[in-house]
C-alpha cells in the first residue's frame, strides 16, 4: 500500500510542478530561479529534520554530491531553458522517457536485465503522450525548438543519472531522506557558485505568482515529490518507479485544461486510453508457473538492489 500511495503522490505532484516552472520562467534569469527553489527546499528539509531529530550526516558524500548535481541544480536548469523554448506540456513529454533511460542505465550501471514488459510498457506509454500532446508536436519545428528538445533530453538524461546515484546511496545506506536534503543543499550551492562566476544578479519577484510557484515548487515539488519518488525507486526499482513520469505529464494536461484552456481532441483521448494500458501492463500481476519461476515484483514487493 505505501508503495502506491508514494507513486500517486509522485504522479500528482510533478505533474502540477510543469505549470509552476512555467510561472517562474522569465522575471529572473533561470539559474537564479532554480536556485531560490533549492536554497528553500533545502532550509526548510534540513530545518524540518532538525527539529525532528531526523538529521544526521551521509556515511560518504561523493555520492550525495553527485546526486545534487545530477537532480537538484543542472538538470533543472536544462528543463527551465526548455520552457523557455517550447510549451511546457512538450518539455513533460520529453521528460517521459526517463522510463527507457532508466532501465537502459540499470543495465550499464547495475548489470540489471531489460525486461521485455518494461520495455513494451513504455513503449506503450509513451506512444500515447506523443498522442496526448499531438497537437503540440505536429507544429512546424524551428530552430527555438530544437533547441528545446536538446535541453529537455540532456535533463532527462541526468534525471535518469540521479536516480542511478540515489539507488547507490541506498545501497550504501544513506537513505532518500538524508541524501535529499543533503543534495538540495550541496545543488543550491553549486547553482550559487554559477550564479557568482557568471555575474548574474539576483534579484526576487515579488509578484504573487512567482512567489506562490516558488513555494509550491521548492516544498511540495522538491522535498515532498523528490522524497516520495526515491524512496519509490528504492522500494521498487528504477525502472518502474520511473513509470511515474509517464503518467504526470496526463495530469500536466489536466492543468493545462484548467488554467491554459487547452482543448481536447480525438488523439488526446486515445493517447490517454494507450497510456493507462501501458500503466497495466507494467504494474498488473499476471498469472506465473508456480515451480521455477521468480515471483513477479509487483507494486506490493520491494526490489532487489
Amino acid at each position: 500500500m505505501l508503495n502506491v500511495t508514494l507513486f500517486i503522490a509522485t504522479v500528482l505532484i510533478w505533474g502540477t510542478t510543469w505549470i509552476a516552472i512555467a510561472w517562474q520562467v522569465g522575471p529572473v534569469d533561470v539559474v537564479v530561479s532554480v536556485f531560490y527553489r533549492f536554497a528553500l527546499a533545502a532550509v526548510v528539509f534540513l530545518a524540518g529534520l532538525a527539529l525532528l531529530g531526523r538529521l544526521t550526516f551521509p556515511r560518504q558524500w561523493r555520492f550525495v554530491v553527485l546526486q545534487a548535481l545530477c537532480l537538484f541544480s543542472f538538470n533543472f536548469l536544462f528543463f527551465y531553458k526548455a520552457t523557455m523554448l517550447m510549451p511546457s506540456g512538450l518539455v513533460s513529454v520529453i521528460f517521459s522517457l526517463a522510463t527507457l533511460f532508466n532501465a537502459v542505465n540499470a543495465r550499464l550501471f547495475f548489470g540489471d536485465r531489460v525486461k521485455p514488459r518494461a520495455v513494451l510498457a513504455a513503449a506503450i506509454g509513451v506512444t500515447g503522450l506523443v498522442l496526448l500532446f499531438w497537437n503540440d508536436l505536429a507544429v512546424d519545428i524551428d530552430p527555438q525548438v530544437l533547441q528545446g528538445i536538446g535541453w529537455a533530453t540532456a535533463g532527462t538524461m541526468l534525471f535518469s543519472l540521479g536516480n542511478m546515484v540515489s539507488r547507490k546511496n541506498s545501497a550504501e545506506g544513506v537513505t532518500p531522506v538524508t541524501a535529499n536534503a543533503w543534495g538540495m543543499g550541496i545543488g543550491a550551492l553549486v547553482l550559487l557558485a554559477i550564479i557568482q562566476f557568471t555575474g548574474t544578479p539576483i534579484t526576487l519577484p515579488t509578484s504573487t505568482t512567482y512567489l506562490g510557484a516558488l513555494i509550491y515548487l521548492a516544498v511540495i515539488g522538491s522535498v515532498v515529490g523528490f522524497t516520495a519518488y526515491l524512496m519509490l525507486v528504492a522500494r521498487i526499482g528504477s525502472d518502474r518507479a520511473a513509470y511515474a513520469t509517464v503518467l504526470f505529464p496526463v495530469v500536466a494536461l489536466l492543468m493545462s485544461t484548467l488554467f491554459e484552456g487547452y482543448e481536447w481532441h480525438l488523439t488526446a483521448v486515445i493517447g490517454i486510453t494507450l497510456t493507462m494500458l501501458g500503466n497495466l501492463v507494467m504494474f498488473a500481476k499476471w498469472p506465473v508457473a508456480k515451480r521455477n519461476k521468480e515471483p513477479d515484483l509487483g507494486m506490493g514487493t520491494p526490489a532487489k538492489s
